[in-house]
């Protein structure tokens, strides 16, 4: 989002996909909500790579998020000729989301919904533009991770699951793409300190999608955006992250 560009080309990608796949775009927006607390003097933590929310700085992430990510992204998707709607983890009650731990404040672990709203769509040949601020059971908003937030809306449709980052994949320490991991792989890098800080949450993201999908999910770049276009061809892009056991799935 602080790349338009690099965006469009990405968003125009995506509407090259859907002429194939019902896609689904889930989305966070840590550095614009960074911007946002430093300029009102709200100081932020990460715990485990996972941002520290008190409760008095929702509003503000809320707005972050659901309101300026989402709706710039939704722009952007007009722009490039696709038709958005801008949805939350909590409309359509499609995700589930309780405090994840008491000590990183309002941010939410989730779980998969009513997958009825974003079926609805699917069948319309728009695009959800999915904002990952959640809320619990007493309609508390929470703050959930993005990469998380993605593998629930996976699991709540039996989707394939592609997570985007600035990095062309999981990188080994002489910066080389690793092509494809699995969890005994993946506990050794991080005890390594090869995989670190963000990357952590999305390589265990990854892998417990994959697990509970019963197939690989990937992790690519979004800078390269015409690569993803390799999907259409079930070409390897990214990094594979494969599950302990795969299985297929038991869903239609």
């Amino acid at each position: 989002m602080q790349a338009e560009e690099a965006a469009l080309a990405l968003l125009t990608t995506i509407g090259e996909l859907q002429k194939s796949y019902i896609v689904v775009l889930v989305h966070g927006g840590g550095a614009m909500v960074e911007d946002l607390l430093s300029a009102l003097n709200l100081t932020s933590q990460k715990i485990d790579g996972l941002r520290v929310t008190p409760k008095e700085h929702m509003p503000f992430i809320t707005g972050a998020l659901a309101g300026t990510a989402n709706k710039q992204l939704c722009g952007l998707a007009i722009k490039s000729g696709i038709s958005p709607v801008g949805l939350s983890l909590l409309d359509g009650k499609m995700c589930n989301a309780s405090v994840m731990r008491e000590e990183l404040g309002a941010v939410g672990a989730v779980e998969p919904g009513d997958p009825t709203l974003l079926k609805t769509l699917a069948a319309t040949h728009m695009l959800p533009i999915i904002s990952s601020i959640g809320a619990d059971s007493e309609g508390n908003l929470l703050n959930v991770n993005a990469d998380q937030a993605a593998t629930v809306i996976a699991q709540l449709l039996d989707a394939q699951l592609l997570l985007l980052s600035d990095v062309p994949g999981v990188l080994d320490a002489n910066k080389n793409l690793i092509g494809q991991l699995d969890a005994q792989q993946i506990d050794t890098l991080i005890a390594e300190n090869v995989i670190r800080d963000g990357m952590i949450v999305k390589v265990q993201a990854a892998l417990q999608a994959a697990n509970s999908l019963g197939r690989s999910v990937t992790i690519a770049s979004w800078k390269d955006a015409e690569k993803l276009l390799g999907l259409l061809q079930h070409q390897a892009i990214g990094s594979k992250i494969s599950p302990l056991i795969n299985t297929p799935s038991h869903k239609a």
